[in-house]
Formats: structure tokens, sequence, C-alpha cells
């Protein structure tokens, strides 16, 4: 934790629809904005502007910011049913292409709108009812600028606030990226690849998994492979289990059910619906990330997840119906390389109505047979 007693030179600044440009003394002045209806009793200074309103289509500039500076926390609140249909950005130095290209719900962890999960972690906070909260620190030395465009196909209200420190920053500086993938269906082979093409020097800091795995049974025997600076067809570093990765065990299966946790590194904060097990078109939400454990590169990497299953006869199985969501975090050394736009039209979470569940009877022969592959296999 950062030593808070230690004084600097670092000036806080905040940037919300009370003060859009951050200004010193400048909070409050609005005249006119989403609140002032309800404060025309009241007058100047009376929470005149909270908020915006985003059009469907709409792209709008939340903060610009001259450095350099790091900014410390973002906090917003929106539709909560609309998290996917929301692209957040981030340009640092007054670079063209983004640095951080992510729908709005997968940067906070909350890729499936059925329902709002809840996350207790250090650098991402969902609290309840719908606080967005990032303490990732992102550091900037000429210029920082956030965007956020609604893509969905209906108008959104966004209360947000941006909270930056104006101060030198190290010689040896990382800029924070984020970049997220889709594959629905997964197909052949059964490899999600998380993020590629990253080039430069830096280290990976965490990742965000939203999976549907399209096959009844457990899912969750693909093993994470990072591959480092030149790494071709193995990986250096290659985890031994889905789960293993995200910090569970066994299937997260406690006494016949999944057990949702969420700790400061790593979580399964999303299980829908979360009375079922082993069902295919179950929906859940793991993150992991690795601050005490940060993964360095020197000159490129590659992180991929297998999709897999199991079989009859305690045989693998890839899970080809897959629909997987990852978002990638990694600091590096700027330039970046330039991947695709991140695609809009694949960004619709429809919620997928809700299958019956198993009877008892074949929940009971489902476990039995997933402990023995376990104890054969593992």
């Amino acid at each position: 934790m950062r030593e808070i007693w230690r004084l600097s030179d670092a000036v806080t600044r905040s940037i919300s629809p009370e003060n859009p440009t951050g200004a010193k003394g400048a909070g409050a002045m609005a005249t006119e904005g989403t609140g002032a209806w309800a404060a025309r009793e009241l007058g100047r200074g009376w929470k005149v502007s909270p908020s915006i309103h985003l059009a469907s289509g709409e792209l709008a500039t939340l903060a610009e910011v001259a450095g350099p500076g790091v900014i410390r926390h973002i906090w917003l609140t929106t539709d909560r049913g609309s998290l996917r249909g929301l692209v957040l950005r981030m340009f640092w130095d007054g670079e063209e292409a983004p640095s951080i290209e992510v729908p709005l719900g997968d940067f906070f962890c909350n890729g499936w709108t059925d329902e709002l999960a809840l996350v207790n972690s250090e650098p991402i906070v969902v609290a309840p009812a719908g606080g967005l909260n990032s303490y990732w620190q992102m550091p900037f030395r000429e210029s920082a600028r956030i965007t956020l465009e609604n893509v969905s196909d209906h108008g959104v209200p966004v209360y947000y606030q941006v909270t930056y420190s104006l101060e030198e920053l190290p010689g040896q500086t990382a800029y924070l990226h984020a970049a997220w993938r889709r594959s629905h269906p997964l197909g052949q082979p059964a490899i999600h690849t998380i993020v590629d093409e990253v080039r430069g020097r830096g280290h990976y800091v965490g990742t965000y998994l939203a999976i549907e795995p399209g096959d009844s049974g457990w899912w969750g025997e693909g093993e994470l492979k990072f591959y480092l600076d030149g790494d071709d067809e193995f990986p250096t570093i290659c985890g031994t289990g889905t789960e293993d990765y995200f910090g569970g065990a066994w299937n997260f299966d406690l006494a016949g059910r999944y057990v949702r946790y969420s700790t400061a590194y790593l979580g399964l904060h999303q299980v829908l619906p979360a009375e079922q097990i082993y069902q295919a078109r179950q929906r859940f939400g793991m993150y992991r990330w690795h601050l005490p454990d940060p993964i360095g590169f020197e000159r490129e990497l590659r992180v991929t997840v297998q999709a897999l299953g199991w079989h009859s006869g305690g045989r693998y199985l890839p899970l080809e119906r897959a629909d997987i969501a990852t978002t990638a975090f990694w600091y590096q050394t700027e330039p970046h390389a330039v991947g695709d736009p991140l695609p809009t039209d694949s960004l619709p979470s429809t919620p997928l109505p809700r299958t019956a569940g198993p009877s008892p009877r074949l929940g009971t022969r489902l476990r039995s047979f997933f402990a023995g592959a376990i104890r054969r296999f593992r």
C-alpha cells in the first residue's frame, strides 16, 4: 500500500460533470445539467450537473487532461443492463489508437448483464446497485483522454468521477493497457486467444474471463498459457487448469454447488443461474490480478486459454460451442502494437432463458462421474 502519510509534491484534481475540466476552484459552477430541475429552488452549487445523458450512437469524452500525472480512481454508474453496450477507451500522450479499448462491463468484470456481479478486489470494486470503481494506477506523461461510446440501441445516464494526481514520473514508467476478445462460438481448435502481438517491455497484471461452456458437465480443465519473448509452439508458463488459475479447485464444486468468492486478487464472482450446476448454458465470471506476481516480458507476449471439459470414458472434451470473452490487463512501454478495432457487433449480451436444472439422480451421477475422473486423471 502506498505510504499515504508521506507528503509529496503531487496535486490532486478530479473531473466529473460538476467540474468537466478538473480545474482548481471550478467545481459545482454549472447552471444547466441533468439536476437543474431538481435544484431549481436551490440554485447554483446544488447538484445542478451530476451526470450526462449518452444517446445511442454517441461518443462522449469523459476526461481530457494534460500531464504528467496518474489517474488514481474512476467511479462510474449507468444502466446496469447496458454494460456491454458501452465501450470504454483510454488514450495516453496523444496517441491515435487507444491503449485501452474494452466494453465497460468487462473492464469492471461484468460481461454478463443478466444481473450485477459484485466484486471486492484491490484494483476493481463493484458495489451493490451498480457502483463501478477502478483503482488501476494509470500514469501518463503528456496527456490522458478517456471516452465512452454508446453502441446500444437506447440512451443511458452516465454518472462518473475521474480522480488523478499531477506529478512527475520516473524514467521507467509503463502504461496500462487492456484488450477485449470474444470467441462465439469458439470452434476448432477449442483455444481462445486472450491477447497476442503485444510488443515492447512490460508485465502482465490481470485476466477477466466470462464463459458459457456450451456443453453440460464440468468445463474448466483447460490450461492458461503464457508465451514469452519468442516462445513458439510451447509456452514458458503453463497452468494446470482454468479453476486452478483463478485460485479455485475441484470444479469450483462444494457439496454439489458452485460457491462464489471475491478476494483481493482472484475470484469466481458470477454464476448464472446460481442454483444450477454443470449446465451447458450457465454463465460464469472470474478474475485474477497478478499484482503480487506480475508476469514480466522483455519483447513480446501472447496468452491463450483452452476450453476443455469431460467426455464419456474419462476423456477430455474440447468445448467448441463455448462462448468466451476475456479482458487482458498489462503494463508496457510505449509505443504499443496497434491491433484490430474492437468489433462492436460482438458486444450485445442478451440474457439467455434459464434451463431446467438436473434431476437429483442425474446430479448425483454427474458428480460421481467427475469426482472419479478427477481422481484418475489429475
